[in-house]
């Protein structure tokens, strides 16, 4: 990438430098300085045409601070464009107001990024009832990478039981349960969400005779309470699952929690390096290099 610089928040260096590795360009981290009031002071390194900003945006509030800061001294410095890759976007689920008075994060992120982005670039952003990440971004630059090629790559390599069932947590997730399921030559099957009430939810998979004594590999984009895995493994038992693994997309939930998980019935969780986390094991370098490549050309 001719002339291209990577610079980085202090929360992303170790992925932000294998990214830059592999695409052959330096690499700067961001200097943070919070200040007595916590207020923060930005420090980036030198600028180039097109300087890359890495951030991962979980635990997003001092992050979106700092990556604006980051533009305004990187655009002073000579950037004249700007990629923002952020492997976990946040605030993207409140897209609507169900209730009097509440804000709609999703347009106001959108509106804050791409008033100084060129380009965003991003993993499975959590999207529902916005049809694409272009609706949020709608005069730059925008990419919603799916995750599901380097997690079929990831286990692929480790030799899945052919028997094994795809399995998505409700009607919302079939698209990337169908899509790995294709890479990996593998059937599926998404469960049926039933609300009872505002904090009482079940998911089954009885209509799916396809359970019954196979391992199943439960795929979900985000999990933050672990409740909805939970509440699938709890479905998948009761379907006839003889083992129950979980992939995850964006790992948001506080490490602590894997054990509970883990005695809920799932017998191993791993989750893609989106956000940094212990059950890291699926390595999103490949996609995010891929959607990077095209910069070189400009």
């Amino acid at each position: 990438m001719n002339g291209a610089v990577l610079q980085c928040l202090p929360t992303s260096v170790t992925k932000a430098t294998r990214l830059a590795a592999r695409l052959g360009v330096s690499t700067h981290t961001i200097e943070v300085h919070r200040f007595p009031d916590g207020e923060l002071r930005i420090t980036v390194g030198p600028a180039a045409t097109t300087t890359i900003v890495f951030a991962s945006l979980d635990h997003p509030n001092d992050k979106l601070l700092g990556i604006l800061f980051a533009a305004e001294a990187l655009r002073r410095g000579g950037a004249k464009r700007l990629v923002l890759v952020a492997p976990y976007l946040c605030y993207m689920r409140q897209d609507a107001a169900f209730h009097d008075g509440e804000a709609i994060s999703q347009k106001t992120i959108g509106r804050l990024l791409a008033g100084n982005f060129d380009r965003v670039i991003t993993v499975d952003a959590h999207l529902h009832r916005t049809k694409n990440i272009h609706d949020i971004f709608a005069d730059i630059d925008a990419d919603n990478l799916s995750a599901m090629p380097a997690i079929a790559e990831t286990l692929g390599a480790n030799n899945i039981d052919p028997a094994t069932v795809v399995v998505g947590p409700d009607e919302e997730s079939r698209p990337w349960v169908a899509d790995l399921a294709r890479r990996l030559g593998l059937v599926y099957a998404v469960g049926r969400k039933t609300r009872r009430s505002d904090s009482s939810v079940t998911i089954s998979f009885g209509g799916s005779s396809l359970l019954a004594g196979r391992p199943a590999l439960l795929i979900d984009d985000i999990v933050s309470s672990g409740g909805t895995l939970t509440t699938c493994a709890k479905g998948l038992r009761a379907a006839g699952a003889t083992t129950i693994d979980a992939v995850v997309t964006h790992a948001l939930f506080p490490p602590e929690l894997v054990s509970a998980l883990l005695e809920a019935g799932i017998r191993s969780i791993r989750s893609s390096d989106s956000v940094p986390h212990p059950t890291n094991a699926i390595m999103l370098d490949g996609i995010l290099a891929a959607a990077l490549a095209r910069e070189a050309v400009r």
